[in-house]
């Protein structure tokens, strides 16, 4: 059922002028960057410490900043039902990060990064087109040049996945496409308090799963700094994809912020030097020709 507090048609129609397709466009770019850069940073600092505990540290991060945001800003807490669509959305979300973090430490991120993302926007962009209707010819075509990308970017070069990763990959992808949808669901409502009700949830679920799986380890302080940057940058990439899915419709908001695995990539290759593909490119470039025609109405 589609909660009836969302954003006016207006926002949505087809009929959008120019300059109101560029707001949903930008917020989308900014979470790509966001997202992006939280997992290169995450994924770095879980190469030699616990995944799961470094993602309820990010999330102690993420919480503080958008809670400061949200007091700060004497933004308007949303109403009851809007919270606990937030709160679902969370735990969905956190679960799901831990996991995908988890097959990061264990040195088999790159199928599973390609199947979660896959996964995490096709759902999301059907249940998109289905509340909303189809989008035109050209959104479409950026929707599957966006599908392209994130494949060729987020695939490893050789190896495969064994029945349990491959499990892995595709709960992961669908953890996140419960997000999307979910926070979606909360309506038009701060995206401060929106993120604050999320990273809640997320970092109640992540401590259930550390408590429970005796995941508790020291860490350096390089490494907490680390993980405590990567969750603001995550959740300031969450404010910004509600933000997207207020202003524009959530099949194409989905689309384009899933494409954050280029930022990774990228960062990636000037960093730490990691090879970059013939194919990776090829994904770069179907990802950059996927954005002005997603963001075409």
């Amino acid at each position: 059922m589609v909660s009836s507090n969302v954003c006016p048609t207006y926002l949505v129609s087809e009929k959008m002028t120019p300059s109101l397709q560029l707001v949903p466009t930008g917020y989308g770019l900014a979470a790509v960057l966001a997202w992006g850069s939280s997992d290169f940073l995450g994924g770095f600092a879980s190469r030699r410490a616990n995944a799961y505990f470094l993602t309820a540290i990010s999330h102690v991060g993420g919480l503080a900043l958008v809670l400061a945001l949200a007091l700060s800003t004497h933004a308007v807490f949303p109403p009851t039902a809007s919270v606990y669509w937030a709160l679902l959305s969370g735990a969905c979300g956190g679960a799901a990060l831990s996991l995908f973090y988890g097959a990061l430490s264990s040195g088999k991120m790159g199928l599973t990064a390609a199947i979660a993302a896959v996964v995490g926007a096709a759902i999301p962009a059907a249940v998109g087109i289905f509340v909303d209707g189809l989008p035109g010819r050209l959104a479409l075509t950026g929707f599957a040049l966006a599908a392209v990308g994130i494949w060729l970017i987020a695939r490893p070069d050789e190896g495969g996945l064994s029945a349990k990763g491959l499990a892995t990959a595709v709960i992961c992808g669908v953890g996140f496409a419960c997000f999307y949808i979910f926070i979606k669901q909360a309506g038009n409502i701060s995206a401060f308090w929106g993120g604050v009700c999320s990273r809640f949830a997320a970092l109640v679920t992540v401590a259930v799963m550390v408590l429970i799986g005796g995941h508790i380890q020291r860490m350096d302080a390089t490494r907490v700094g680390m993980g405590l940057l990567a969750g603001m940058l995550d959740i300031s990439g969450t404010v910004c994809f509600i933000r997207a899915t207020q202003t524009g419709r959530l099949d194409a908001a989905v689309m384009l912020t899933s494409l954050y695995p280029a930022v990774t990539v990228i960062l990636a290759r000037i960093f730490l030097r990691e090879h970059f593909t013939r194919w990776k490119l090829v994904g770069m470039l179907a990802a950059l020709a996927a954005v002005p025609l997603i963001a075409t109405r």
